[in-house]
């Protein structure tokens, strides 16, 4: 279906690719224009994208490019199409939203590096390809995007080479993140082979129009595609190379790997299951993905725990936050009924959040290291004061994360536990709640050790960062409250069109092939099967009013309490024979400047009773790449057999 629309995604994808060439032709002459190329472009790409968002949201159609204008004949596709439903252009505003403001970001926080030509010709290629990945409609075009990103995201993470393991954590990523795009390129030939065609439409068209759906080609196809997407998206035990990968790349870059190109990991998982295939309503597949999103949910939540550098810890986090995200998938995968579009609403608005937050989050950490030089948790203490705009967004960003309301993580996680609760495994809400407040308890530590406590001597001279790098924080900022105080409006204009889009195959086939669906054997599907009833219905409102209320209670606390305590120190000082004071902070005797905890004791209790599973986590996690590409095969393998017992 061609509109005046039509052409747009195609401009949306070739403006930072061209304009990648353009700058890459000048070596590391001009920076400045370049900077200033990188940040036009990518709000370019953003602006194109969100100019979609009228035909797309509000009139519900699909848009349609098909290259050199090689159009389907008798319903069959000869041609490569760009189509971009609802779903494609949710994950595509995340993209384009995030990579422009990490490049507004990176004008100043990597004006420090050298070789930023090259830093900018491939961010350009990164956000080209992830552009291209969702707004694509032929199976191997995603394998082409997802390669391009795949090595714009390595040489990336390895960009600032003098660092500490960099090229290790990019040798990490290139082993597993290799290994991940071999499964997706056999599971995508295998599907050729079968259905002898490329175009996602035609081949669920193919796949569903009658005869067997799954024969043993198809079925390994199935495995492979679902196995390869699992390492995109960081799903346990195949996310072993986030942590390496974000710890090393510039926080510019981190963000995008963890908050948004983790996303197309889950896109491909989403059109694999609901569109490709179509498995809807397959218990078995269901719940392997609900089981395998909980595991993903605690094992990341857990290494967190015992991280002591902020960007690792923050990688580890995006492991058990996309948990999040595919419990959401696998509870929509039950049925197509009230409580499973609640199930996978939940997940697509966690995608979005965890975009929002997370990308603050490392935008954090990137001005602490800015600033200071490290994320060692044990080198850095008492920034709130010398910092004050960093920790006020810190605390937003972690209070977001832990599903704090008023705040963003909270209205997708109310949704979330809502919906899981529902299914015949509950326990899954119950492991979302203690994930939540060990999320909690870990950021409190972050908090704790680089905003609180004593001043560092070498580190008096600390000042705020940069307004372009504030810039982006506070837009992230503001989303995470806004998202979160508006949820209703997020779930009715934005989160039911695009589970709309993501149950009505048909509609996505007939828009793309415009041809007689009469051959394929499904039930017409209608919005009106998106109707469901909220129990407990999240309240934005009430929480806010409750928000306001403690912040200004704690304000009146906190006023209170220094003006008492300032005047029972000048009380007790003028009384003769007056107690010696060294006792004053915490119990165990040490000087004011001294009494800061460690990041490894703020929680020791508790992993100490749990040291047992704590210790064996973290031997697990060796480092190895040989261990962790055996993890990969072995899940593969496992996952191979569990398909072919149950379809």
């Amino acid at each position: 279906m061609s509109n005046d629309y039509s052409g747009y995604p195609l401009i949306a994808i070739l403006t930072p690719f061209v304009l990648a060439f353009i700058i890459g032709l000048f070596k590391e002459k001009y920076i400045k224009i370049k900077k200033a190329i990188v940040v036009l472009g990518c709000i370019a790409s953003f602006i194109i994208t969100v100019l979609l968002i009228k035909p797309v949201f509000l009139d519900g159609k699909i848009i349609t490019y098909w290259l050199g204008s090689w159009k389907p004949v008798d319903n069959i596709a000869i041609g490569i199409g760009m189509e971009v439903d609802a779903l494609s252009l949710f994950v595509g505003l995340i993209i384009t939203a995030a990579c422009a403001l990490s490049s507004i970001y990176s004008i100043k926080y990597m004006s420090r590096d050298d070789g930023l030509g090259k830093y900018y010709t491939l961010f350009l290629l990164l956000a080209g390809s992830m552009i291209g990945f969702v707004f694509t409609g032929d199976l191997f075009n995603m394998y082409v995007m997802l390669e391009i990103m795949t090595f714009a995201a390595i040489a990336l993470t390895s960009f600032r080479t003098q660092k500490d393991k960099a090229l290790e954590a990019g040798f990490k990523y290139l082993v597993i993140g290799g290994l991940g795009s071999s499964l997706i390129l056999m599971g995508t030939a295998l599907i050729y082979g079968q259905t002898h065609t490329l175009n996602i439409a035609q081949i669920a068209l193919e796949l569903n129009s009658g005869g067997e759906k799954f024969t043993p080609v198809t079925i390994l196809a199935l495995a492979l595609l679902l196995v390869g997407y699992a390492v995109k998206s960081f799903m346990v035990p195949c996310h072993t190379w986030p942590p390496d990968a974000h710890m090393s790349a510039p926080s510019s870059i981190s963000m995008l790997l963890s908050g948004v190109m983790s996303k197309t990991g889950v896109y491909g998982l989403i059109r694999i299951l609901f569109m490709i295939f179509m498995v809807s309503g397959n218990k078995a597949l269901a719940y392997l993905v609900m089981i395998w999103g909980a595991i993903t949910m605690v094992v990341g939540v857990s290494m967190a725990l015992l991280q002591t550098d902020f960007k690792r810890l923050l990688a580890f986090h995006s492991v058990s936050q996309l948990g999040y995200v595919i419990t959401g998938i696998g509870v929509g995968l039950t049925e197509a009924d009230g409580i499973a579009n609640l199930g996978l609403m939940g997940g697509l608005y966690h995608m979005v959040n965890h975009a929002s937050f997370k990308c603050l989050l490392f935008l954090c950490a990137g001005a602490v290291l800015y600033r200071v030089g490290t994320t060692d948790l044990n080198k850095v203490s008492g920034l709130g004061k010398k910092m004050p705009f960093t920790a006020v967004m810190f605390f937003i960003g972690a209070a977001a994360i832990s599903g704090i309301p008023p705040f963003n993580g909270f209205a997708s996680k109310w949704i979330l536990y809502q919906s899981t609760s529902e299914t015949q495994i509950p326990i899954i809400t119950i492991v979302e709640l203690i994930v939540s407040v060990l999320t909690l308890a870990s950021f409190i530590k972050v908090g704790h050790s680089v905003f609180f406590g004593a001043e560092r001597e070498e580190l008096k001279e600390v000042k705020e960062i940069p307004f372009t790098m504030k810039l982006p924080m506070g837009i992230l900022a503001l989303i995470c409250f806004v998202f979160g105080i508006c949820s209703n409006y997020v779930i009715k204009g934005i989160l039911v069109p695009i589970v709309d889009a993501i149950r009505n195959v048909p509609k996505y086939i007939d828009n793309m092939l415009l041809g007689d669906l009469s051959l394929l054997h499904l039930e017409n599907y209608t919005k009106s099967d998106l109707d469901f009833a909220f129990r407990g219905e999240y309240n934005p409102e009430s929480f806010l009013i409750l928000f306001f209320i403690g912040v200004i209670a704690i304000i009146i606390a906190m006023t209170f309490g220094i003006h008492k305590l300032g005047k029972c120190r000048v009380e007790s000082s003028s009384l003769e024979g007056a107690m010696d004071t060294k006792y004053e902070v915490f119990t165990g005797g040490e000087k004011e400047e001294f009494s800061k905890v460690g990041p490894h004791d703020l929680f020791w209790g508790m992993k100490h009773d749990f040291k047992g599973y704590f210790n064996r986590l973290s031997n697990a996690h060796s480092g190895v790449v040989n261990d962790y590409a055996l993890w990969v095969v072995v899940t593969m393998a496992v996952i191979i057999i569990y398909c072919f017992i149950t379809l």
